[in-house]
């Protein structure tokens, strides 16, 4: 991993006190949440299972994991909205909880210090799920003053290594050909991506160069890059009101048909269905 993968932008953070109203479900959001309890306790359903969160530990949600919240009484805890643009949770399990110490407490203490005004106006979700709500947060956390946006990308990474330190890679590409292939479909996820393109890329052939996507990936580069695409309409439909057609023509599909297709493929749903779930 290279350092400028783990950049990292603060979005919102505060101090919060619930009275058994923090109740929310199927949540799923663009960005990482990072949560410390300081008092009581509570549920954070994913979908390995029901969690307990309670002080002591720190607490890491990536971005686009579909969770619920459930708590029955006095419940304090801080949260941090985080944003990554290098797809770490793509390419990293990151554990949910990693004991937290003295220290930590400090820097989460340290970094809503240096943060201020930057709490949600509502706790619920559907109010800050959205396309214009990040970009506006992104806008506000790059008008930071230079120290204390250091200071904050410190604390960021101090805590990120928490979890980093109990990591595990989901795939550990090799071939630096694949590599070099990867990065490209990221950062052209909306053109119209060929297998031969990506072979000439790597100098090789098209079926050697698709032996080794697939010995790496263990799937197809095509069957790689339409999850791709989808995982990006999955970002649009939840994040804007850009109509599936856009979306689906943004992404470089030949009409919206295919990408209809494709997306309850990978998902199990159709795009209509999925974009009605967070209304």
């Amino acid at each position: 991993m290279k350092n400028e993968d783990f950049n990292l932008t603060l979005l919102n953070a505060a101090r919060k006190i619930h009275h058994a109203d923090w109740n929310w479900k199927d949540v799923n959001s663009p960005f990482a949440r990072l949560y410390m309890v300081e008092n009581g306790s509570a549920k954070v359903i994913l979908p390995d299972g029901v969690h307990i969160i309670q002080p002591g530990y720190l607490y890491l949600i990536p971005a686009f994991v579909t969770h619920s919240y459930e708590s029955d009484s006095v419940f304090i805890h801080y949260y941090f909205h985080i944003y990554n643009g290098y797809d770490i949770f793509d390419r990293w399990n990151f554990p949910f909880e990693v004991h937290s110490d003295e220290l930590d407490v400090l820097l989460v203490k340290r970094l809503l210090a240096i943060n201020p005004g930057i709490e949600l106006k509502y706790s619920d979700p559907r109010t800050y799920d959205n396309f214009s709500t990040l970009t506006q947060n992104i806008a506000k956390s790059s008008q930071k003053s230079f120290i204390f946006g250091l200071e904050t990308n410190g604390i960021l990474n101090q805590l990120f290594s928490r979890f980093l330190d109990k990591a595990t890679l989901k795939q550990e590409v090799s071939d630096k050909r694949i590599k070099k292939a990867l990065r490209y479909i990221r950062e052209n996820i909306n053109k119209n991506l060929h297998v031969n393109d990506l072979a000439d890329l790597c100098s090789l052939n098209r079926d050697h160069f698709t032996r080794l996507f697939k010995k790496e990936m263990q799937c197809t580069p095509m069957q790689y890059i339409i999850r791709k695409k989808i995982e990006k309409a999955q970002l649009i439909l939840i994040a804007s009101e850009t109509s599936i057609k856009n979306i689906a023509y943004g992404l470089s599909f030949d009409d919206v048909t295919q990408f209809n297709r494709s997306f309850k493929k990978v998902t199990g749903i159709s795009p209509t269905s999925y974009k009605n779930q967070y209304k």
